[in-house]
């Protein structure tokens, strides 16, 4: 399964699209920073199993992730400028993206709204239009030694030796190298943007103690254990300030573009 970069506009190479919640009032939590997993010790040979009776809490499963809904979606779920959010999009990264939405909204013990996230998803995807749109706007390029120092990024993040295997990789998947290298353009322009936007982040000492000491208090109410040292998980603190702070640059860039955009919903 290919997985997207950060900010990977491109729903054919990502297969789903990121949710800019956020740009839909929705407010972002602090989460606790990715522990490093440990290394899977080799698993002795599994012994054979007893049939498992009727009624065991074993046979217990988790409730099934409904399908996706597709029905009554417009030929033309939006326009942003002129531009159209055709079905054929829309359904594409609906379809990726629906089994993990479902799965958040089973974990919260919410049923699974499809009608709201379809809409979720559409805000999502005006919102990715609006800041490409903004690229060409200011004018902004991508060099081919910028494009391809990403493709070398997207394939490692893959577990694939060079940019040439991951190209290789989509094309079987029905992607030419042309169409993948078009996307990726567009990634690195709306980086750029991004960037431009918020500048350099350093965040300080007081803001990643402060997050830290929010996170444990939320560990504790849990029930969890106790954090590792500060120092030890710094770097993933900041990361996550940064990222949020990211996030907040293009929720306002984006509310800014809505202002004076022309957009229209069918959905």
């Amino acid at each position: 399964m290919i997985k997207k970069k950060k900010w990977m506009l491109s729903l054919a190479l990502s297969g789903s699209v990121a949710l800019l919640a956020a740009c839909g009032g929705a407010e972002e939590t602090a989460e606790e920073p990715a522990e490093v997993e440990e290394p899977a010790e080799a698993e002795e040979p599994a012994e054979a199993e007893e049939p498992v009776e009727e009624g065991t809490e074993e046979e217990a499963e988790a409730p099934a992730v409904p399908e996706p809904d597709l029905e009554g979606i417009p030929d033309v779920v939006a326009e942003v400028n002129g531009e159209e959010i055709t079905r054929e999009e829309f359904e594409s990264v609906y379809t990726a993206q629906f089994p993990q939405m479902a799965m958040q909204a089973q974990l919260t013990g919410q049923e699974v709204d499809q009608d709201q996230l379809k809409q979720q998803l559409a805000e999502s995807l005006i919102s990715q239009e609006l800041l490409i749109q903004e690229t060409a706007n200011q004018e902004l390029t991508a060099s081919e030694e910028e494009v391809d120092a990403a493709l070398t990024e997207l394939a490692e993040q893959n577990g694939l030796a060079s940019a040439e295997e991951f190209l290789t990789a989509l094309e079987e998947q029905g992607l030419s190298p042309e169409e993948v290298r078009a996307q990726v353009e567009t990634q690195v322009k709306v980086e750029k943007l991004i960037a431009e936007e918020t500048g350099e982040i350093n965040p300080t000492e007081e803001e990643l103690q402060a997050l830290y000491d929010q996170i444990q208090a939320q560990q504790e109410q849990a029930g969890g254990g106790e954090l590792p040292a500060f120092e030890e998980i710094k770097p993933d603190l900041e990361q996550q300030i940064i990222q949020q702070k990211e996030q907040e640059a293009i929720q306002n860039l984006v509310a800014e573009l809505r202002e004076t955009a022309d957009i229209t919903v069918n959905l």
